[in-house]
């Protein structure tokens, strides 16, 4: 305890030197021992027995650990003296901030505290918050990935951020002071100054490129380069400032040109392989005669790789299937077309054309499956994302399998996604067509096929339900197998690859498919794909 004396003064300078809080503060005990009416008061205590007898014994809104405490304890101890501002609680009332004084002094060898506290007015608490503000800005500003500039009313630039200088060549600090037109290739001719001027009288928050097309920037050393800008602006005492956000996009065109250039060659090769259906066609069937007389020679040989002999068998088996039936098709329709030598009988030779030409297409999708699971096990397929328009994609597949309704079958569709993604729309065409025909070629007359997409938190799901003869539980363990066709569907054409195509691309996609069906009730398809969305705003 302290001896009287000190007692006596310190309660001469609680009393009578200060109307601000002052308390003396016993370390040991981890509280005060004597407080001024004027810090009781500005605590919110209606006593000062009320205060030392506080059982939180803190003036912070949330007490210091034990760890903490024994920190700052050895800080004022060392120091001798010790500030800080910091949040003060009070028993009634709400929170203020103040500057706290402490001084550390030693009686008969025990240490205490000389605590004062000085509210801060509300202009002190302002122009903190306003250069923690300001701070915080020039901070995101200066760490920004993308070139931001402000010009005044006359487009003289008054501050760029470091991305800035970077982008157009300049060294630090050097942007300021020039003329926004010294970043514009051929200003002059573009009559940039008129354009600058029209905004200044009707500013407006918009991307340029949405009117202007292509955009390029002008480097210090005569470069050029694309960019995307996006203009918006702020009043600042009474005066006009615009601010423009510059996005370097040259890796981006670059990648639309390659994208370009494999799709152009892609619609090359597809021409080129339906020029070759007709060879192929033969071919096959030299094939399937070839694997007839070799099939006890596959079967010996299977039996000592017994997965890849598994796997040659329902190949064969497949394949035995899909070709002979459809070129037997084309065989027996080509017989009855010499059947009909007269003119008047064109109708039907048209009808077996027809048939023909129909039969053809079965065999070089059929085809184009094989290549397909090719290609992915030579990891030729990759993932090309772009700017997809959901709606229409939908449109367009929907349409591209009318061909395949049963009579009364219909596509009902639902889309809720209210902006482009960014997937490779190539894949996802591919999988939606296939799911489709599935639910068409499973589903029996007058059914209904239903088509939900919903684009959500970075996720597209994707779901098409039939009204089909289904598939059991035991099959469905292996449906998305190379070959597997399940039992309820042996006598529906197909090659059993579809989903295990989907379940490939999916993978590239980075997406997931689920399944669930139930026999003679139908089977519901969902997939979900990440995408993202802000490289298309």
């Amino acid at each position: 305890m302290l001896n009287s004396a000190f007692a006596y003064a310190v309660t001469t300078i609680l009393l009578d030197q200060t109307n601000e809080f002052v308390g003396v503060y016993d370390v040991e005990e981890g509280w005060f021992t004597h407080v001024n009416p004027a810090g009781v008061r500005l605590l919110g205590y209606p006593s000062a027995q009320a205060l030392y007898g506080d059982p939180l014994r803190s003036l912070l809104p949330q007490a210091l650990t034990a760890a903490e405490w024994q920190q700052l304890r050895n800080q004022v101890i060392e120091a001798v003296r010790f500030e800080v501002e910091t949040e003060i609680r009070r028993f009634v009332g709400e929170p203020f901030w103040a500057r706290v004084e402490m001084t550390s002094f030693f009686v008969e060898g025990a240490p205490f505290f000389l605590i004062r506290l000085t509210e801060q007015n509300r202009l002190h608490r302002a122009e903190r918050d306003l250069a923690e503000s300001q701070r915080r800005f020039e901070a995101v500003v200066a760490s920004a990935t993308i070139g931001i500039v402000v010009c005044d009313r006359a487009g003289a630039i008054v501050s760029a951020n470091q991305m800035a200088h970077q982008q157009f060549g300049y060294p630090d600090d050097a942007l300021p002071g020039l003329q926004i037109e010294a970043l514009v290739p051929n200003a002059a001719g573009r009559r940039h100054v008129q354009l600058r001027e029209s905004f200044n009288a009707q500013p407006t928050v918009r991307a340029m490129s949405a009117h202007r097309g292509d955009l390029t920037g002008l480097r210090r050393d005569g470069a050029v380069f694309p960019v995307e800008v996006s203009l918006s602006y702020f009043h600042l005492d009474d005066a006009l400032y615009t601010v423009a956000y510059i996005l370097d996009v040259t890796d981006k065109k670059a990648a639309e040109r390659a994208l370009i250039a494999a799709r152009e060659r892609a619609e090359r090769l597809n021409a080129e392989l339906e020029q070759k259906v007709a060879e192929r066609t033969h071919a096959l069937l030299t094939t399937l005669e070839q694997l007839e007389q070799r099939k006890n020679e596959l079967a010996q040989a299977l039996a000592a790789e017994q997965e890849l002999g598994e796997l040659k068998s329902r190949f064969v088996s497949m394949a035995s299937h899909e070709f002979r039936t459809p070129l037997t098709a084309v065989l027996t329709s080509a017989d009855l077309i010499a059947k009909y030598p007269a003119a008047e009988q064109q109708p039907q030779r048209l009808r077996h054309l027809a048939r023909i030409r129909q039969t053809v297409i079965q065999l070089n999708d059929i085809l184009e499956e094989f290549l397909s699971v090719g290609r992915i096990e030579e990891g030729k397929v990759e993932a090309r994302p772009a700017r997809l328009d959901l709606p229409a994609l939908l449109r367009e597949t929907t349409a591209d399998v009318q061909a395949l309704r049963k009579p009364g079958q219909s596509i009902a569709t639902a889309v809720d996604c209210p902006g482009q993604v960014w997937l490779d729309p190539s894949l996802l065409r591919k999988i939606l067509v296939n799911l489709l025909s599935n639910a068409l070629k499973y589903s029996g007359e007058n059914t209904e096929v239903t088509v939900r997409v919903v684009c959500a938190a970075g996720r597209l799901t994707l779901v098409v339900q039939d009204q089909g003869m289904g598939i059991s539980a035991e099959d469905q363990e292996h449906l998305f197998e190379r070959f597997f066709r399940a039992r309820s569907a042996a006598n529906v054409a197909g090659t059993g690859l579809g989903l295990y195509i989907i379940g490939q691309y999916l993978e590239l996609m980075g997406g997931t498919i689920d399944l669930q069906s139930e026999l003679n009730v139908g089977t519901t398809v969902t997939i979900t794909v990440p995408y993202d969305d802000h490289l298309v705003d």
